[in-house]
């Protein structure tokens, strides 16, 4: 399980350090960097697949991300935010730590004078991954300085042997010598099975609305065109029971089917009390589908090592919200769990039915902190540095 997640200079997230555990929730008012720190989780995961380079270009690049206030966040007066801009080498960092495992990055800019048209592509100035919750020298099992990584050796020791990398590529995705550092490997398939959900479509051309052949899907898509095969697999795993209880709760007295056409076409049939034959998906009201979506992606017959919802109240009714908290509860007892929300009855129901660690997020001078957190309740942290 993670314990702690680590963010510095990534938009309004200047010097984070924010503690997990088994269910997270991360709130705070519009604008406080819930969606930048949701962000930075997906950065991480994407470094595992070597993303994170292409995902920071669809932000705009890396000078783009950097915190844009200054260096060191001096505050003068009620109005004025001074500060120098930049006395160190420029560079965004992530990282998390866990019972088992810590990783960290440094990415930064090429060096200038360099003959390229990709200068806005970041480098890999450092990477580092450990055992432990902490990150200490004695620790370390891979440690990445530019181009070059080093692995621990059975003994402990450092290999004789430096791999070369290139810069703009991840030693979680590109080194990959099971020989050499075996953990990394671990760690690196680990980071692969997080999954991410955001707003799912639900206007009248949502993939979730449409009939589609369908396989065995154990993991609903990230666009729930897969919602049938999804809750199709629920069932036939022998959790029927379950998806039966948490649609009942939420729409007393319906049910929820799934019909095969003769041409093997999936789709979501919804009974509801009253009517007298079943609606299609591309009948349902938005919160309806919507709720249906989260039930396929929360009761997954493969729970991911980590769960991160971004905002799952939204255009839901909010009398459905203290369903979707039981089956966020429900979930929570196979993965753990970040769910990133603005709606205190959500985050309120959740508080009564199960232990939730609460992250509240404000913005001071456009400084994103975590809300009543002095110096000593920060968890430990240490960079690797460069």
């Amino acid at each position: 399980m993670l314990t702690t997640l680590a963010v510095e200079n990534y938009r309004s997230l200047r010097d984070l350090v924010v503690p997990l555990s088994g269910l997270t929730v991360v709130t705070g008012p519009n604008g406080s960097g819930k969606s930048s720190l949701y962000r930075a989780l997906r950065l991480l995961a994407d470094a595992s697949r070597n993303g994170a380079v292409a995902a920071l270009a669809r932000e705009g690049g890396l000078p783009s991300t950097l915190w844009a206030g200054p260096e060191n966040g001096v505050r003068r007066g009620t109005t004025r935010v001074e500060g120098k801009v930049h006395t160190k080498a420029v560079g965004l960092r992530l990282g998390f730590a866990g019972d088992e495992f810590g990783y960290a990055l440094d990415l930064g800019l090429p060096v200038p004078g360099k003959k390229t048209l990709f200068n806005l592509d970041p480098e890999f100035k450092r990477e580092a991954v450990w055992t432990g919750p902490y990150l200490r020298p004695a620790a370390l099992l891979a440690d990445r300085a530019g181009p070059s990584v080093r692995t621990r050796v059975a003994s402990g020791a450092w290999g004789d042997e430096r791999f070369k990398i290139r810069l703009t590529d991840s030693m979680l995705s590109e080194f990959a010598d099971p020989r050499a550092c075996p953990e990394l490997l671990v760690l690196r398939e680990r980071i692969r099975s997080w999954r991410f959900y955001d707003h799912f479509r639900t206007d009248a051309g949502a993939p979730a609305r449409q009939s589609r052949i369908g396989t065995r899907t154990p993991v609903l898509s990230h666009d729930g065109a897969d919602l049938a095969a999804a809750l199709q697999t629920i069932i036939e795993v022998g959790r029927a029971a379950e998806l039966a209880e948490v649609v009942d709760a939420a729409f007393p007295g319906s049910t929820v089917e799934v019909r095969r056409s003769d041409d093997g076409l999936l789709s979501v049939e919804f009974r509801q009390h009253g009517l007298l034959r079943p609606l299609s998906a591309a009948e349902l009201s938005d919160g309806t589908l919507r709720f249906l979506l989260w039930v396929a992606a929360l009761l997954t017959p493969r729970p991911p090592e980590l769960l991160v919802l971004n905002e799952p109240e939204t255009s839901l009714h909010p009398d459905l919200l203290p369903a979707l908290a039981t089956l966020i509860a429900t979930a929570a007892k196979e993965t753990q769990l970040v769910v990133v929300s603005h709606a205190r009855p959500l985050i309120r129901a959740l508080e009564e039915i199960t232990d939730v660690g609460t992250v509240e997020l404000e913005k001071e001078y456009g400084e994103t902190k975590v809300s009543g957190q002095g110096r000593l309740d920060r968890p430990s942290w240490h960079w690797p540095a460069r």
